[in-house]
């Protein structure tokens, strides 16, 4: 409940202040020079969460045991420094924006925004003093939650107040993109620190700002501390903050895209100049079809084929390789696994010559686009004296037990380097194929094998034919190679 007004103020004129100053949002106390609390209006009890003046305290002393008060910062007040005991000392106080808790509480429940009025009489000598109140806690928790989000954004952002054209706030997201300390930007004014610099539409961008209306995304180039610039994407959001109309700037960090473009045109700037001055045939083809984008000079001296009539054109236009069904084979692994590495092919050149070459490929993107990179190393003059060492070793021993099994091995891959999985393929040999078979494995002779076995020596020369037969061989020393290629001998 609310008290009568002071008779320091008499007649009608009282009455309607009273009514007046009873029905006003802000808190309003009028306290005695003497200390003593004379009169409150409801909202000023209300903003102490009391219904009494006597619980507010007969005096500032019983006020200051009642209610803690402290600064915004957190910085709790002696009851010297409350705003009350500053007026009745006869300091002049600004305006004071406090903290209030119920003494003993853990935290503070109101904001208040304080100001002091001195009620002078007939005489000009001062009557009473009166402490005029506003509850801000809702402005300060609004504020304290959007402080929080923004410093909780990772998206970097400044608040630029328009009346000064001054960064009031910035966020972590933006610190850490810069490089700047906090007090490097907090206070710095726009023209100190121009976040607009290059801006593709600088003209809009200053025109919008100006007015106070939405700024578009647009490229900028952010100055740093380090002297350089960062590229980013800016945008300007206007928005009040208390009683200040801002504009909410935030920005996207686009160096890591620029690095990344800048070194995909070194790489590929480096790639083709590796390419063409590579000695080994290299070719570029597209995904459909397989069509040639481009081939290097090594590729065109080792087919014979000029870029005019090749370039453009789909594998088997004109056919390189000598077997279509080994390079169906080739581009189906490809397109499975995204690459095939050190592969025996045959190709034909212009002439229609054969070409022995190891074959890697890899899927890839250049310049944005997939393609496939193709490197055929001519192995042909090394396939013709890898055959030619076979028939020399062959024409001299034609013993197989003066082979070990890696060189017998190596022999049978040499001859044939296209049959290899062939070679692998199961083939049904009878008990008595077997058992001859281990012993030409042995090094023995038909001679000695029809000994061994007790049987004719037409009968062994049969089952001999019939295993070169089923296995594909006509020579002793291959026949060895394939028994010991499956563990067989």
């Amino acid at each position: 409940m609310t008290h009568p007004l002071p008779r320091v103020l008499a007649g009608n004129t009282l009455l309607h202040l009273e009514q007046l100053i009873s029905g006003l949002p802000s808190g309003v106390i009028l306290v005695d020079l003497s200390g003593a609390f004379l009169w409150a209006n409801y909202a000023a009890l209300a903003m102490h969460g009391v219904d009494r003046l006597e619980d507010l305290g007969s005096t500032a002393d019983e006020y200051a045991t009642r209610f803690a008060l402290s600064l915004r910062n957190g910085h709790r007040l002696a009851s010297r420094e409350y705003p009350v005991m500053r007026v009745l000392a006869g300091e002049n106080i600004p305006d004071l924006i406090v903290e209030v808790a119920a003494s003993g509480a853990a935290e503070p429940k109101w904001t208040h925004h304080i100001r002091d009025v001195l009620l002078t009489g007939d005489d000009e000598d001062p009557d009473c003093l009166a402490l005029v109140i506003q509850d801000v806690s809702e402005q300060f928790e609004a504020e304290e939650r959007f402080e929080a989000m923004f410093q909780a954004n990772p998206a970097p952002a400044l608040i630029l107040r328009l009346a000064d054209q001054r960064f009031t706030r910035v966020n972590s997201g933006f610190l850490e993109m810069t490089g700047y300390a906090r007090t490097a930007i907090v206070g710095r004014s726009l023209y100190d620190l121009d976040i607009l610099n290059g801006a593709q539409m600088l003209e809009v961008a200053k025109e919008r700002l100006a007015a106070g209306k939405t700024i578009p995304q647009m490229e900028a180039e952010l100055p740093l501390p380090n002297g350089h610039t960062g590229l980013v994407v800016v945008a300007g959001q206007p928005i009040e903050i208390g009683d200040d109309k801002c504009m909410l700037f935030t920005f996207t960090d686009l160096e890591p895209r620029r690095r990344a473009e800048n070194s995909l045109r070194d790489s590929e700037a480096h790639f083709s100049t590796l390419f063409q001055m590579a000695p080994v045939a290299m070719a570029l083809t597209s995904p459909d079809g397989h069509r040639l984008i481009e081939g290097n000079e090594a590729f065109w001296r080792l087919t014979g084929y000029s870029a005019a009539g090749f370039v453009g054109r789909a594998a088997g236009d004109p056919e390189l390789w000598a077997d279509v069904h080994e390079r169906n084979t080739v581009e189906q692994e490809i397109e499975r696994a995204g690459g095939i590495r050190n592969r025996d092919v045959q190709l034909l050149d212009a002439k229609n010559h054969p070409l022995d070459c190891l074959l890697s490929a890899e899927r890839m993107v250049l310049r944005g686009e997939q393609c496939t990179l193709w490197l055929f190393q001519d192995i042909s003059a090394r396939r013709s004296s890898e055959l030619e060492l076979v028939a020399a070793i062959e024409a001299v021993m034609k013993d197989a037990s003066w082979f070990s099994r890696t060189i017998m091995d190596k022999l049978a891959s040499l001859k044939n380097p296209h049959q290899g999985e062939a070679r692998k393929q199961s083939v049904e040999l009878t008990t008595r194929e077997r058992q001859v078979l281990a012993l030409i494995c042995e090094g023995l002779d038909d001679k000695a094998i029809a000994g061994r076995l007790a049987l004719s020596g037409n009968t062994v020369r049969n089952h001999v034919a019939g295993i070169y037969a089923k296995i594909g061989v006509n020579r002793r020393a291959a026949a060895v190679a394939w028994a010991r290629d499956r563990g067989l001998s």
